[in-house]
């Protein structure tokens, strides 16, 4: 997930503008759309004082993460083009959409993720890999909740 992802979704979430964070973290305005833009290097010092403006904690780890969980029928094909749950999920036009009414002060990065895992169970209860039909299912009961 991407810093400026996640500053975002926070900000947004909370109904905040970036000005207001900007005062409340003490940095500048261009400085924080930089950041949610994916420019610039911030410091841990900035990192906090954005975190704690925004109602955070921030948590900084070192060290090897758990390879993440494969998605059913995921590769690498074409060099990066991923195919399976994440790449029918990077690849849908309406996920966005859907993604953004049902987050609910969720970051969208998360609801995308629980998405994508979803979208792998169901491809285990169905014993193939899910397809675009499955996804455009789900994502019409994800509108209808």
């Amino acid at each position: 997930m991407e810093l400026g992802e996640v500053l975002r979704d926070r900000r947004k979430a909370a109904g905040r503008t970036i000005a207001s964070v900007a005062v409340d973290a003490g940095l500048s305005v261009p400085y924080i759309a930089n950041l949610e833009n994916g420019r610039g290097n911030p410091t841990l010092a900035a990192l906090e004082r954005l975190a704690t403006a925004l109602g955070a904690q921030l948590e900084v780890r070192i060290g090897e993460e758990p390879p993440a969980p494969a998605s059913v029928g995921a590769e690498l094909v074409a060099g990066a083009q991923l195919v399976g749950a994440a790449g029918l999920v990077a690849a849908s036009a309406r996920v966005d959409a859907v993604v953004a009414a049902v987050a609910d002060g969720r970051s969208r990065a998360a609801v995308r993720r629980d998405l994508i895992a979803t979208l792998d169970a169901l491809g285990t209860v169905l014993g193939r890999p899910p397809n675009a039909a499955d996804l455009s299912r789900l994502l019409d009961l994800l509108q209808l909740a």
